[in-house]
């Protein structure tokens, strides 16, 4: 068995190219990456007062109880936020633009629930420098999120 050819990435220019997630030319479809967060009471209480959506039904157990969800619920933002956390900081990563996202809201996140959030590369159109990415949350394997992502990337910089 032959080993396998390893590419070494080119030297960081500088430290901030450190910080720099995949470019374009990295990118393969089928690529994924994923991020877990398990939703406290106190996340929601805090996005709450970041959104400005104090709907009784994320922060008031009584009204939330008389709900078709019979207890309170994460914001729904909140959860698609985490598909941003993936995108952002893992694939493709820190330089990437978020252009668009579709959502399907499936099921209720709750307080103590573990969120998995998963982007997987389904699509790319070089001439645009678009990766379009499937994209779903799950908790205990159950999909409560999905949907699709639109993402720009930027290619390598020239290293002359």
């Amino acid at each position: 068995m032959e080993p396998m050819e390893t590419k070494t990435p080119p030297e960081p220019r500088d430290a901030l190219d450190e910080l720099h997630g995949y470019y374009f030319e990295d990118l393969r479809t089928g690529m994924s990456a994923v991020y877990a967060k398990t939703v406290s009471e106190t996340d929601i209480v805090m996005f709450a007062g970041i959104s400005g959506d104090d709907n009784p039904l994320h922060l008031n157990h009584d009204f939330a109880r008389r709900s078709i969800f019979k207890g309170p619920v994460a914001h729904g933002s909140l959860t698609a936020s985490f598909v941003s956390t993936v995108i952002g900081t893992r694939l493709p990563g820190p330089g990437c633009i978020y252009v668009r996202q579709s959502l399907n809201f499936r099921a209720p996140v709750r307080a103590g629930d573990t969120v998995v959030a998963r982007t997987t590369i389904k699509k790319l159109v070089p001439e645009k420098r678009f990766a379009i990415m499937e994209t779903a949350c799950t908790v205990d394997g159950r999909v409560v999120l999905d949907g699709e992502a639109l993402v720009l990337v930027p290619t390598r910089p020239d290293s002359g």
